[in-house]
């Protein structure tokens, strides 16, 4: 038995006894340490009668609570393994994953059990629907809270270190989503690497508004649990619910992506003592500002901002830009940072050839947070794990300090708003409608979302438009997916020697004409 583990970290936290450690401000709900490891305890008993063991998959459909919390920590405790959906996929998604991992269970609140309902009928092997939270009965098979009330509070042994920990879907770049197996060991590594970099005290509160199907909501289940912090959790980003929040809660930490603190910043009702109790903000998923960096540092002196940069595949932090590097500014504001305790970072060409420094090439990662596999993928799996390294499909560079600069998408991924769009499946879509030719889809840079989805699409003159295809893509994928600005071309796409599109020509000329229309 190993003790990187996330059982370990669970049985150390029993030392916290009567300190807080959840509160969910929808529900009102307020637990100790004590009192959460005992509804742990319950929980994984209660997933033990769902026939459920750390090897079985069982999904969660849900906005962020308490119970989505309690159903990360038991699953990572090893009573299952937990398979989190992203709750902004349409039926044809959702039901794909599902088919796919084979969970056996569902937890699902009563938001989303309408929904759960629907897939039922096209997932086979999903046995069981439980729902969670308040609200009325929709037809589950059960209500978490009434069959956690008789069962006996008892953790499941410790997992191995190398046991199946999380399954978790990304955006495909083949048109499907991929699973990512991450072992237990994974999971504790990034908790301990943040740990070492992040400042951040025993008995920190930590406010969480993200949704909790990214692996980004490691800062949420896992950060705190080995210092005794409190997570306080709310449904949904609202920046001025956020500002009050971290005001009336004295919150000390909260993690976001830059788009949701600038309007944090941007309300008309901001005050700068409603974030007073701030000592720390972690951001990602897109690059901050120099402006707005200057913003948040201008609040206080005791507030540190670090930026993480990371990949489902490596269980989220590969890099991090340390609270340091903020205060001394300049051009490395730009990077992502350095590589974090226990990860080597390497910039290869096509060739697979180490690049000098300086140069742009692919970014290569070594660490032991790295996925397992991915799931039913071997051939997938084989070109992504290479002799022990991760292919991240991102390039970028780094100097001669080590700081890592990102430069372009290999994968053509698009981040809008802290959501990672890939382009392919949404070309995919869009081009099986029936008047359509082809499509490109580019990011488009911008001020509030970093990038926002736009469409090049050819197809015969008045054959389609804007509306019809946004609706017809609509029934297929999730809603921040959909291109929020559309160019309608006879002529073909342009394309490369090798004939590839030239979607780098395609987003310089159209973030131009953007450009163009905003100066007008």
């Amino acid at each position: 038995m190993g003790e990187l583990n996330f059982g370990r970290i669970l049985r150390r936290a029993a030392q916290f006894g009567d300190a807080p450690a959840l509160h969910d401000l929808a529900t009102g709900h307020r637990s100790s340490y004590r009192e959460h490891l005992d509804r742990l305890g319950r929980l994984c008993s209660v997933m033990t009668e769902l026939s459920l063991d750390g090897a079985s998959p069982f999904a969660v459909l849900a906005g962020t609570s308490q119970h989505y919390v309690e159903l990360w920590r038991a699953g990572l405790a090893g009573a299952g393994l937990i398979n989190p959906l992203n709750a902004r996929l349409v039926e044809d998604e959702l039901v794909y994953i599902l088919n796919d991992s084979e969970a056996k269970v569902l937890f699902v609140d009563a938001e989303n059990a309408e929904r759960a309902l629907m897939l039922r009928e096209r997932v086979p092997t999903l046995e069981r629907i439980v729902q969670i939270g308040a609200g009325a009965e929709c037809g589950c098979d059960g209500v978490l809270e009434e069959l956690m009330h008789g069962a006996k509070p008892l953790l499941p042994p410790e997992p191995e270190d190398d046991a199946p920990a999380v399954l978790m879907y990304t955006g495909g770049t083949t048109g499907l989503p991929k699973g990512v197996l991450l072992d237990q060991r994974a999971v504790v590594l990034v908790v301990y690497r943040m740990l070492i970099d992040f400042p951040i005290e025993p008995g920190a509160r930590f406010l969480n508004f993200m949704p909790m199907f990214h692996i980004g909501s490691i800062t949420s289940w896992g950060l705190l649990l080995p210092s005794g912090g409190q997570t306080i959790v709310m449904p949904a980003f609202e920046p001025r619910a956020v500002n009050a929040a971290i005001h009336d809660h004295e919150v000390t930490l909260i993690g976001a992506v830059p788009t949701m603190l600038a309007m944090m910043l941007d309300r008309p009702d901001f005050e700068p003592e409603q974030l007073a109790s701030l000592r720390l903000v972690l951001y990602g998923a897109a690059p901050m500002p120099p402006s707005l960096i200057d913003r948040l540092q201008a609040l206080s002196p005791d507030l540190s901002l670090a930026q993480s940069y990371g990949m489902t595949e490596c269980a989220s932090t590969v890099t991090i830009l340390r609270p340091a590097d903020h205060r001394l500014g300049g051009e490395r504001l730009a990077s992502v940072g350095r590589s974090a305790v226990g990860v080597e970072i390497e910039i290869r060409n096509a060739d697979g050839c180490a690049v000098p420094v300086g140069e742009v090439g692919e970014i290569h990662i070594r660490c032991d947070s790295a996925m397992r596999e991915y799931w039913k993928k071997p051939e997938q799996t084989h070109a992504s794990l290479v002799d022990g390294w991760y292919r991240s499909g991102d390039a970028g560079r780094l100097d001669e300090a080590g700081y890592l600069f990102l430069a372009d998408r290999v994968k053509d991924m698009i981040v809008t708003g802290g959501e990672n769009v890939y382009s392919i499946e949404v070309e995919h879509v869009i081009e099986s409608h029936p008047a359509v030719s082809q499509v490109a889809i580019v990011g488009l840079p911008d001020d509030t979302w970093g990038e926002t989805v736009h469409a090049v699409v050819v197809c015969a003159p008045e054959a389609t438009n804007a509306d019809e295809l946004e609706a017809y893509a609509r029934k297929k994928i999730a809603g921040f997916k959909i291109p929020r600005s559309w160019t309608f071309q006879t002529e073909p796409l342009p394309l490369s020697a090798a004939g590839k599109v030239l979607k780098r020509t395609l987003r310089r000329l159209h973030a131009s004409a953007k450009s163009s229309e905003t100066n007008r």
